[in-house]
């Protein structure tokens, strides 16, 4: 099946931490503080790495690290098997790093929102934007 990127969308948030890109790389790449903003998670920075992440509301994503460079960028695969097409998903997500004058600029895209996924893709962006939320918490804590 032919699918081009005009047929697919992608879900952008992006947000300011008052930390170096080097902190906020840990909170992305470490599987214990990973679980604490996002999912828990068998993750390794290791590109080729199959991993999942589990949901607390029982799902779990099918997840392979396609690039890693330190502090920069951060991609991989975000895949659910779901029986109804709306919420079958093949997707991929890029963490981009961004050193600022005060820290650091994050950007998280998620593509591959096929049209008729319309709800997966408005969860996605809402889910992005509390996941960032809990990282930023995280980010606090950890001072």
């Amino acid at each position: 099946m032919n699918k081009t990127t005009a047929e697919t969308r992608s879900a952008i948030v992006e947000r300011e931490f008052p930390h170096p890109p080097e902190k906020l790389w840990r909170a992305l790449t470490q599987p214990h503080l990973m679980e604490e903003w996002l999912m828990k998670n068998d993750f390794k920075p290791e590109v080729g790495h199959s991993f999942n992440l589990r949901g607390e509301w029982g799902g779990v994503l099918d997840c392979k690290v396609l690039a890693v460079e330190p502090h920069r960028t951060l991609s991989y695969t975000w895949n659910f098997v779901h029986a109804d097409a709306a919420y079958n998903l093949e997707s991929v997500v890029v963490f981009t790093l961004t050193p600022t004058a005060t820290g650091t600029h994050l950007r998280v895209e998620q593509s591959g929102f096929q049209p008729h996924q319309k709800q997966a893709y408005g969860g996605a962006h809402a889910g992005w934007k509390q996941f960032l939320e809990n990282l930023d918490q995280l980010m606090a804590r950890q001072g």
